[in-house]
């Protein structure tokens, strides 16, 4: 087959874990930097080109690995690629939503998913008694599209949780506010799926002085032993956004696990450390299976 990987670069990990194990699977494949992908719409077929180059027809799949900033445009590209036929391991709608974290959550609770309690506003007038729905601080204060922990915020006290918010507000950002889940202990859950199968789990915790516990903030990544409902609401989670490859985050509570977001182009680097599990090939022999089958 012959593979594009959109991405800015093959210095980022798991773009580069991609590109070998596709090469060692015997592949061609190609990195496809996005941001310089054009498209042109018109008189003809739509194409896609790189710079001067006509790549619409080049490739049987892609892996989109569209970072923050360029949500849109990348998400346009793989739109296009899918109309042209072209099998993707996350379709545009998909990426969209999935970077959307108040639609991800909005998408999943209509589906009876478990989240922690959300709310979202941008009304400044009455913070005091959003906190009050939420049975007042301390907070998680989160932008709405954001990675890696990157716009994730503890409030711990009215007074700060009101300024940051207000703030927020008036800066016309669009964040949602969630219930701190303080026996979570500053831990959560990573799980990996890959077309209809669970492969792999970890539970990361955080560094001594960070609640976060993402690997890029420090967190320590390890191996775990995934619950039957932690693995069905993953599962159920990445059916409902419509995703082929996600990466899935759970947080323990007294409750149960509860659901905090989707991502649908999650890091490779942590969770291949922690499980020794080889999630870049997995990801492979999905698209094997599945252009296979289209084809």
């Amino acid at each position: 087959m012959d593979i594009a990987i959109l991405s800015v670069s093959l210095h980022v990990h798991s773009t580069r874990r991609l590109v070998e194990e596709a090469q060692a699977a015997g592949h061609y494949v190609e990195l496809i930097d996005h941001t310089k992908c054009t498209v042109k719409l018109g008189a003809e077929k739509p194409k896609i080109f790189i710079e001067e180059e006509d790549v619409t027809h080049e490739f049987d799949a892609i892996i989109p690995r569209i970072g923050t900033k360029v949500t849109r445009h990348g998400a346009a590209i793989v739109q296009q690629f899918e109309d042209n036929g072209v099998f993707t391991t996350a379709s545009a709608v998909a990426i969209s939503n999935a970077r959307n974290k108040v639609r991800t959550l909005q998408l999943l609770a209509q589906q009876g998913l478990p989240i922690p309690e959300t709310l979202f506003s941008i009304n400044p007038n009455n913070i005091e008694e959003q906190l009050r729905l939420l049975g007042g601080p301390p907070v998680i204060i989160k932008l709405q599209e954001g990675t890696q922990g990157l716009g994730v915020i503890l409030a711990e006290s009215k007074k700060s949780a009101k300024s940051i918010i207000d703030t927020f507000y008036k800066m016309d950002t669009s964040i949602l506010v969630q219930k701190f889940i303080e026996e979570a202990n500053g831990t959560d859950i990573r799980i990996i799926v890959v077309g209809k199968k669970v492969v792999a789990g970890m539970k990361r915790t955080s560094d001594i002085d960070e609640f976060r516990s993402n690997i890029h903030r420090g967190g320590i990544g390890e191996r775990v032993v995934l619950t039957p409902r932690e693995k069905y609401i993953a599962l159920q989670a990445t059916k409902f956004l419509g995703l082929g490859v996600a990466g899935v985050d759970l947080i323990r509570s007294r409750k149960g696990p509860l659901l905090l977001e989707v991502n649908a182009s999650p890091g490779l680097k942590g969770i291949e450390a922690a499980t020794d599990i080889n999630v870049s090939k997995q990801i492979i022999q999905y698209i094997e299976k599945n252009v296979g089958r289209k084809r």
